[in-house]
């Protein structure tokens, strides 16, 4: 592949985990129930509203709207889903196992008073091998509860994929129905980051200390921990109204001792519409 194709198919890559990213906590309860024949492939656009804190312990949130086009693929090993853009090696009733794509949107320094004068936060996108455990009863088809366990490395799109390090985060989720028509779910789960991944959040060189901001290296380790719950509704068989709710939390992290980070708790809340434009005429597979 060419330099500048290559640099087009991982942007490409980059924007569709981006938009995962940001629609994925609610959009994840949005799509069919499990016992709904779920089709090959659906073409739509997504619209979300979000406000969030601007890394994870910062004391300053960001708003931000996203208007994207999605693609959902269920084919036999390439999949495109809520929270993951890959390849699925192993599916098993029990066990699935895949590698894919996620993502976050980055913040710019000049909107966070504590990173001022610092590096940008880019934008991350990050890649690698991930093992989901279905704990329920998987007798009748996909059960409502599992355990995900995703190992990434983490890269920059904003500076030419830079490795950021590697995250590593084990986490439980569940998914419902709801009165009146509606899907809800949620997860819990604790983000592990590498030295490198905590040092693009908290380290501070000594070119970038101030009286306010001592310097200070990041360590390995716990970054923070995460509580989601999402619901979403079908107004028409193509149009889903869906939100979600996130809490984070960085206390008894292994950075909590640098200045960056100014409260131990934040939240992050989202709402927004998905329009399916066309969907396929034959079944994906699970």
């Amino acid at each position: 592949m060419k330099p500048i194709a290559n640099a087009f198919y991982l942007r490409s890559i980059g924007l569709a985990s981006l938009l995962w990213g940001a629609l994925g906590p609610a959009f994840a309860q949005s799509v069919p129930a499990p016992q709904e024949v779920k089709p090959l492939w659906e073409i739509g656009a997504g619209a979300l509203a979000v406000t969030q804190p601007a890394y994870p312990g910062a004391g300053t949130s960001t708003s931000r709207v996203f208007a994207l086009p999605y693609v959902i693929y269920r084919g036999q090993f390439l999949r495109a889903e809520p929270n993951n853009v890959g390849l699925r090696a192993i599916k098993t009733p029990r066990y699935e196992f895949d590698i894919g794509f996620a993502g976050s949107v980055g913040s710019s320094a000049n909107d966070v008073p504590a990173r001022a004068g610092m590096a940008d936060i880019g934008t991350l996108v990050e890649f690698g091998p991930r093992l989901k455990i279905n704990l329920g009863d998987v007798s009748h088809g996909p059960s409502g509860i599992w355990v995900e366990l995703p190992l990434r490395g983490v890269f920059d799109l904003s500076n030419g994929l830079a490795n950021r390090g590697a995250s590593f985060e084990p986490q439980l989720s569940f998914d419902l129905p709801l009165p009146g028509g509606w899907r809800g779910g949620g997860s819990v789960s604790a983000i592990f980051g590498s030295q490198k991944l905590n040092d693009t959040f908290y380290s501070v060189s000594a070119s970038e200390a101030t009286g306010l901001r001592p310097a200070y290296n990041a360590q390995p380790g716990l970054l923070a921990t995460r509580a989601t719950l999402a619901a979403s509704r079908r107004l028409t068989p193509d149009l889903r109204v869906l939100g979600f709710v996130r809490l984070d939390s960085v206390a008894g992290a292994a950075n909590s001792g640098s200045s960056l980070i100014e409260k131990s708790t934040g939240a992050s809340v989202g709402l927004g519409l998905a329009y399916t434009f066309g969907r396929s005429q034959n079944a994906g597979t699970d």
